[in-house]
C-alpha cells in the first residue's frame, strides 16, 4: 500500500483541495494513509486537516515537526506503515488513479520514480519547462513532479538530508539517479506557480539556476540557504481571498 506524506507551512488556501484530490482520485484499497507534518504553521492549515479527517473514509493524521521539508518528511516517514512511500508538496494535485499508476511501476521493478509536471500557468516559459519533465533528464527533475520510493530503498538511502533545509528533494533524486533508479511516469501533476506569479517567472527562474549551478559548483546547505533566503524566501503567510475564505467556513468538514 502507499503512504502519502505532505509537509505543511501555512498552507491554508491549498490544503483541502489538495486532500480532496486526493482522496477523489485514489482508491482507500491502495492507501495505507495519508500523513501531513506541520512545520508551526501561523494560519489554519492543521484546523482544516483535522476536520477534514474527521469526515474522510481515508486514514488522514497531521503531526508536529520542527520547520523543514527534510525533517517534516522524515518524520512523516516514520509514522506511515506503507511498504511505498509517496512525498507530495502540499501545493500539487496528483493525476486520476495516481496510487495505481505507481503501485504499476514498483510492479514492474522500478522502485522510485515521479510524474511528468504541469505548472497552472499559460506563461510560455513554463509551459516548456513542464514539457521537459516528460524526459527522463537529472536536470528536469524536482520536488514539485512529487517523489514515490519503496520503504526499502527510502531507508537504504537514509531518508532526506536534514542539513538542506532547501533544495532536499534533489539531494535524494541525485542518490536516486546514481543508482539508477528512477522512472518518470507519463501522466500529469498539477503544480502551483505561486512563487513565479508571485516574484516573477525570469527573477525566480534565474535564481533557481543560480542554486542548480552553486549546487554543481560544491557550495554546501549553509551556503545554499543563505541565497534563497536573501533572493527567494516568503516569509508571509499566504493571503486567502474573501471568496475563499466563505467557502471554508462553509464547508461540511
Amino acid at each position: 500500500m502507499v503512504s502519502i506524506i505532505i509537509p505543511v507551512l501555512n498552507e491554508a488556501e491549498n490544503i483541502i483541495s489538495v486532500l480532496e484530490n486526493l482522496t477523489n482520485n485514489a482508491s482507500s484499497k491502495n492507501i495505507a494513509e495519508i500523513i501531513l507534518v506541520d512545520g508551526g504553521s501561523q494560519d489554519n492549515s492543521v484546523s482544516l486537516i483535522t476536520s477534514f479527517a474527521k469526515n474522510s473514509s481515508f486514514t488522514i493524521s497531521c503531526f508536529s515537526s520542527e520547520k523543514g521539508r527534510a525533517k517534516q518528511m522524515n518524520v512523516g516517514a516514520k509514522k506511515t506503515s506503507g511498504a511505498i512511500l509517496y512525498f507530495l508538496h502540499a501545493d500539487s494535485y496528483p493525476p486520476k488513479n495516481f496510487d495505481a499508476l505507481i503501485i504499476s511501476e514498483i510492479e514492474k521493478g522500478n522502485p522510485a520514480g515521479c510524474f511528468k509536471m504541469k505548472f497552472n500557468s499559460d506563461h510560455w516559459w513554463l509551459r516548456l519547462a513542464s514539457f521537459l519533465t516528460k524526459f527522463s533528464w537529472r536536470c528536469s527533475r524536482g520536488g514539485d513532479q512529487s517523489q514515490f520510493i519503496t520503504r526499502e530503498l527510502f531507508d537504504k538511502i537514509g531518508g532526506f538530508d536534514e542539513s538542506y533545509i532547501i533544495y532536499e528533494d534533489n539531494i535524494l533524486i541525485n542518490e536516486l539517479y546514481k543508482r539508477k533508479k528512477f522512472v518518470v511516469i507519463q501522466e500529469w501533476i498539477r503544480s502551483s506557480a505561486r512563487m513565479y506569479e508571485e516574484k516573477g517567472v525570469w527573477y525566480v527562474q534565474y535564481h533557481f539556476w543560480a542554486i542548480y549551478v552553486k549546487k554543481w559548483f560544491g557550495a554546501d546547505a549553509e551556503e545554499l540557504l543563505a541565497y534563497y533566503d536573501k533572493n527567494l524566501k516568503q516569509s508571509r503567510i499566504p493571503k486567502i481571498s474573501e471568496e475563499k475564505e466563505i467557502a471554508i467556513k462553509e464547508a461540511p468538514y
